[in-house]
């Protein structure tokens, strides 16, 4: 499989589930040669991490940015892009991922995202206090999304960042 031969791959899926972790190594397992990670360009683009943009300017502006990041990454040269958790919930963002990418849910349980997590919670602005409460409010507004978009479902419980890779070319074969 070459670049040349696919479109973008975007993994999405809750926070704590590898997307970031894996998109790099599945870039360069399919010879896509880059990974764009939507949560870097924002804190690239806004010059703070994203706890701080939160903090300082809203979820509001973070989404924006992210779309902004999302379409940007779209109208490029084949790649994959580790998104951002929420990037689902907004209906124009949906349309970009189902029209112009394979879109790979890495699904994960709350127990296994709480465990990956236990030491995060400062970084992830929506895990705050109760860290499986939360994953629990999120999982149940967003895994309807996740499912309306995804074209391939990976369950990545237990699994290091490079066996979801491989089971994701598996899937894309």
């Amino acid at each position: 499989m070459t670049a040349s031969e696919e479109q973008h791959i975007c993994l999405v899926g809750l926070s704590g589930s590898g997307k970031s972790t894996v998109g790099p190594i599945l870039a360069s397992q399919l010879g896509l040669g880059a990974c764009v990670d939507l949560d870097i360009v924002i804190e690239q683009r806004l010059g703070r991490s994203a706890s701080q943009i939160f903090a300082e300017q809203g979820e509001g502006v973070f989404r924006q940015c992210e779309s902004e990041a999302l379409e940007e990454a779209l109208a490029g040269p084949a790649v994959v892009i580790a998104t951002g958790g929420g990037v689902v919930l907004d209906q124009a963002n949906r349309l970009l991922l189902s029209r112009h990418a394979t879109v790979v849910w890495l699904r994960c349980s709350v127990a296994d995202l709480a465990d990956r997590l236990k030491d995060a919670e400062g970084s992830r602005p929506l895990l705050t206090g109760d860290i499986e409460f939360a994953l629990h409010r999120l999982a149940e507004e967003r895994n309807a999304l996740y499912s309306s978009v995804a074209d391939l479902v990976i369950d990545v419980d237990g699994l290091d960042p490079r066996a979801v890779s491989e089971a994701v070319i598996e899937a894309l074969s």
